[in-house]
Parts: structure tokens; C-alpha cells; sequence
């Protein structure tokens, strides 16, 4: 019997509360996981609850859970404006791939 190995693909992402400070998660849907986080609801992070608007301000495609968690730990481990560069690039190019 062969067991069938699904692929998924999970991402890393950094949110801003409305008092600027910055949450990093990781999941496979982002769009899900940031709208249990807006709702405050019993699937959001405790950190996040009351602290909205929040924002999506960075994210980035991973190729599996491990590596998802290991991005995780090394982005939480960077200074507050190691955090705001890697978002000020992500959101640059974003904005000129969003001008092609």
C-alpha cells in the first residue's frame, strides 16, 4: 500500500497592529489565517486580539511546513528595523511588479 504525499505550500507572514507593532506567523492560506486574526475570534493569536486594524504587510511562499517554521524563528529573532526593511523591500517590489 502506497501512501500518498500531498504537497502543500505554506507562508510566512508579518502583520501590523494599528499601535505599529508587528506579528510573524506562518500558515498554508494566508487570506484564511489573516481573517481569524482580524476577527478576533477563538482561532486569533491573543497577541493580536484588540489591536486592530491590522494589516498585511509582508508575506513570502515557503516549500514546507519545516522550512516555514525555521523562516519563522529567524525572522522573529531579527530587530524591530531588520523587520521594517525586510517589509519596505517587500512592499517596493510588490509595488513594481503591481506598475508591469
Amino acid at each position: 500500500m502506497s501512501q500518498i504525499k500531498t504537497v502543500s505550500i505554506w507562508y510566512l507572514y508579518i502583520i501590523r497592529c494599528a499601535n505599529s507593532h508587528l506579528y510573524t506567523g506562518v500558515t498554508t492560506d494566508v487570506k484564511r489565517r489573516f481573517a481569524e486574526h482580524q476577527s478576533s475570534g477563538p482561532k486569533a493569536a491573543k497577541f493580536l486580539k484588540g489591536k486592530g486594524p491590522l494589516t498585511l504587510v509582508y508575506q513570502e511562499t515557503l516549500t514546507d511546513r519545516s522550512t516555514a517554521l525555521k523562516r519563522e524563528i529567524a525572522i522573529k529573532k531579527m530587530s524591530r528595523q531588520q523587520k521594517l526593511q525586510l517589509v519596505t523591500q517587500f512592499s517596493i517590489l510588490n509595488k513594481n511588479f503591481d506598475d508591469n
